[in-house]
């Protein structure tokens, strides 16, 4: 059996690591090297939150109360078609790409020196726009909650006495996972320079986040 604190570490990667809305958005800021810090931050922090009051107990409460879990879904499925809907609009008219500075353009010596830059010349999501939409990302999309609160939860109250460092081990994935897919996502820029790169970035966007609040309604 492993120690709670692993087994919550476990079980946090092999929940969270997995195509959904809110790791496209991380993805996507990542990339565009935009409040990277301040989405990872408000994903881990929410990861938390829930995991604590599950671990709580919270989530026993919240069962009893099934036309919230309702509400919660029609208001995700909702945010999700829109925002699936404003990423199919870039793919289709793209208001810009990124561009990658040449580091043969630099003087002699030091491009080896220097990583290639990778700079967005769409115009720049204010930081108040942006926190807005992935705490909605991640509030109104009911699988976080039966993922952080009721599976976590619960299991981490299998654990008895040790049932914190289970959730503190999955809390510690959260964090590892975000930081990684936000800092990392900027590695990708080389690859996605172009307009079409990026069409085809939002256009799987679009079907994805189109495809989960679809099936919130229809597999409710």
């Amino acid at each position: 059996m492993l120690p709670p604190l692993l087994a919550g570490l476990g079980l946090g990667l092999s929940l969270i690591v997995a195509i959904g809305a809110q790791n496209l958005f991380v993805l996507r800021q990542g990339i565009r090297r935009e409040h990277v810090l301040a989405v990872v931050v408000v994903c881990a922090a929410s990861d938390a939150i829930l995991i604590v009051l599950g671990v709580s107990g919270v989530g026993l409460a919240l069962a009893a109360l099934p036309w919230l879990v309702t509400a919660v879904r029609w208001a995700g499925a909702a945010f999700l078609v829109g925002y699936g809907l404003l990423a199919a609009r870039r793919a289709w008219r793209p208001a810009g790409a990124l561009t990658v500075d040449d580091p043969r353009d630099d003087i002699a010596g030091s491009a080896t020196e220097r990583p290639v830059q990778v700079q967005p010349t769409t115009t720049a999501t204010r930081l108040s726009a942006t926190v807005l939409t992935v705490l909605a990302l991640t509030w109104l999309n009911p699988h976080v909650y039966l993922d952080t609160v009721f599976l976590l939860g619960g299991v981490a109250n299998t654990h008895g006495d040790d049932r914190w460092l289970f959730a503190l081990g999955a809390v510690t994935a959260s964090i590892l996972w975000f930081s990684a897919l936000g800092f990392g996502a900027r590695y990708l820029g080389r690859w996605l320079a172009t307009p079409r790169a990026w069409r085809i970035l939002d256009a799987i966007i679009a079907v994805v986040m189109i495809v989960l609040g679809v099936s919130l309604v229809v597999g409710g």
